[in-house]
């Protein structure tokens, strides 16, 4: 029929997701890594009262997690229940949110972990004769049974993601998850110094933190070296009490790893309380370093909102402008009180005892004023020859020689004399014969740069950046090749690094050796280095692994590079000749020739050019103004 319409009846097409799906999808939010789940089984177990947990991997998570409490355990329904979504003991209603000091409150991670993964819990109340067994596959309840338990839980988690095989390809190396499970680790191990915590990997045992003050807990986790640096800080105010510890500025770093914030024993990150902190240090840090702080905020939770982020880890506040300045004022006056400030010391004892020995007051003899009577300065005999002196009533000739004066001005002479010879005979030389002799014209300004004439003006280098150029190709072209060339050193020293540097240093292992390192593992946490690369002038191999893993870390977190091509960088930051070095002629003429040898000679590592040219009628024209 003309002009009709044919309606056609289109099927629906939105529905449901099945159970499995939709707890698959939602788990991707709060388990993205091993990592995760580590996080939310810890504080399970510290909001169930436990004070030892033990912590146990295999493969970095992927194959075991293992998380051991003894705490309040379950009832056999409570243990069931605690697998089901949005099912939880924290809360009750809606308004519970903004008076909650626990660390879960969701429902969400016993269920998000049970779809990825496989699950046995096994958990007992101290009053129950028997506990509660139940192995869990993918949200699906297998099996639940009475068993033999100690008080408490032990939950363990296997084979993460394997019905995820897409989201289990994406996790990386054992040492990289490692080091994300260790960072989780130490954030719970902080937040939490009076619970006795064990982490163990492979067999190996990680950490052994018993239960002791805030203080010896960070130093057990970031290790001795770190007792010297920290300076307490401590604020009571009716909006937040504060108390923690910041680093001493001679030891801030090159990256962010080291900054610590709790919100009632919760670890936050939050930009405006950390540059509140960072305002705190205010000329008192180098450019682009960062000082290490573990600051401890409790404040009324009605005051606070925690549920904006799935992790958790990002809070809302009522008066944030307050708390800002409350933080600033704490640690700037710590700082000071502790004398990280340059100051004067008025109240030392013995400060000039020990320096001068004070005489009797019967010995003390006044000052008195001696002049010669018979002096006339009109009478040309009597006036005492130049470097003379007068004393006790007569003239006595001064041991320096009268004409002391004029040594100076010779020597002086002829220093200008040599280098007026020198500009005169370096500019004599010819267009056609810069090429044959611009070696031997390299000059070096301000122990920065170095300066050679062209054919057509001057040009100007940077030293350390040409240096850093000529470093980071050759590390580069010796970690693709493996033939980094290291010099054995005389005596091997131990290296002693923070859990997190450790599993870093054994990810990057294989390439470093690459360069030319020789290391070998040596107990817990400790490497030996027999050798260092050849290029390394540095012979100080704890600082020279320190820089290198700072260097690297901060490459990553900044730029994100490639493994290889920021272990390069990062070497050849640390291994170059630095600003303000001063160098031979050999050693400019040497630089220069590597860096036209490179592949991009004028770009630095950062970007920025190495070399600058001036034409001649740029510098003419500045003479004609």
């Amino acid at each position: 029929m003309a002009g009709s319409r044919i309606r056609i009846n289109m099927p629906d097409i939105i529905q449901l997701l099945p159970d499995a799906v939709a707890n698959q999808i939602a788990a991707g939010e709060v388990v993205q890594r091993p990592a995760s789940a580590v996080k939310e089984l810890i504080e399970n177990a510290v909001d169930a009262g436990a004070n030892k947990i033990q912590v146990i991997l295999k493969d970095a998570g992927k194959a075991l997690i293992q998380v051991i409490d003894n705490g309040c355990g379950m009832s056999p329904t409570d243990a069931r229940m605690s697998f089901e979504r949005h099912a939880t003991s924290k809360i009750k209603k809606a308004d519970d949110l903004f008076a909650i000091r626990t660390m879960g409150f969701r429902g969400e991670a016993m269920a998000s972990i049970a779809a990825i993964a496989q699950v046995e819990l096994k958990t007992r109340r101290y009053e129950d004769e028997l506990g509660t067994m139940i192995y869990i596959e993918g949200s699906e309840v297998v099996k639940q049974e009475a068993c033999y338990a100690d008080t408490g839980t032990s939950i363990s988690v296997k084979n993460l993601f394997y019905n995820t095989p897409a989201r289990r390809n994406f996790l990386k190396s054992n040492p990289v998850e490692l080091r994300h499970i260790i960072d989780e680790f130490q954030r719970v191990a902080l937040a939490n110094p009076k619970i006795f915590l064990t982490l163990h990997h492979d067999g190996q045992e990680v950490f052994h933190l018993p239960s002791t003050a805030l203080k010896q807990r960070i130093v057990h986790l970031l290790g001795n070296n770190y007792n010297q640096r920290l300076v307490p800080v401590e604020e009571d105010t009716n909006i937040i009490n504060l108390h923690g510890f910041v680093g001493k500025p001679e030891f801030a770093r090159k990256t962010r790893g080291e900054q610590f914030f709790f919100v009632n024993n919760r670890f936050i990150r939050d930009a405006y309380l950390n540059h509140a902190v960072l305002s705190a240090f205010q000329e008192l840090l180098p450019d682009e370093t960062f000082p290490l702080y573990i600051l401890y905020i409790d404040i009324d939770p009605s005051k606070i909102d925690i549920n904006v982020h799935p992790t958790k880890t990002e809070i809302k506040y009522q008066d944030e402008k307050s708390i800002y300045a409350i933080i600033r004022s704490a640690v700037k006056r710590s700082l000071g009180r502790y004398n990280i400030t340059p100051s004067l010391d008025f109240d030392q004892e013995n400060s000039i005892e020990h320096l001068v020995t004070l005489k009797p007051l019967d010995e003390i003899v006044a000052p008195k004023i001696i002049f010669n009577p018979d002096f006339n300065p009109f009478n040309e005999d009597k006036e005492p020859s130049k470097g003379n002196y007068y004393k006790d009533g007569a003239y006595k000739q001064s041991p320096i020689p009268s004409n002391w004066d004029t040594l100076y001005e010779i020597s002086k002479k002829e220093e200008v004399t040599q280098k007026t010879t020198y500009i005169e005979e370096k500019y004599t030389v010819t267009d056609t014969e810069v090429n044959k002799v611009i070696a031997s014209q390299l000059v070096q300004i301000h122990n920065r740069f170095i300066l050679s004439p062209i054919k057509s003006g001057i040009m100007l280098i940077n030293q350390q950046a040409a240096h850093e150029r000529v470093l980071y190709e050759r590390f580069l072209q010796q970690l693709q090749n493996h033939s980094g060339l290291g010099q054995q050193s005389l005596f091997p020293q131990s290296v002693t690094l923070n859990s997190g540097d450790f599993a870093l240093l054994t990810e990057l292992l294989p390439d470093i050796k690459a360069l030319g390192f020789d290391i070998r593992e040596f107990g817990k946490n400790t490497v030996v280095v027999e050798g260092i690369p050849a290029d390394l002038n540095n012979t100080n191999e704890n600082e020279i692994l320190e820089q290198l893993l700072e260097e690297y870390k901060n490459n990553q977190s900044d730029l994100k590079l490639d493994k290889r091509d920021s272990l390069a960088k990062s070497l050849a930051r640390n291994a170059a000749t630095k600003a303000g070095t001063k160098m031979t002629n050999e050693e400019m003429e040497l630089l220069v020739d590597q860096l036209f040898a490179c592949q991009m000679p004028n770009l630095a590592l950062n970007g920025k050019l190495i070399i600058t040219t001036f034409a001649m009628s740029e510098l003419l024209a500045r003479f004609e103004k």
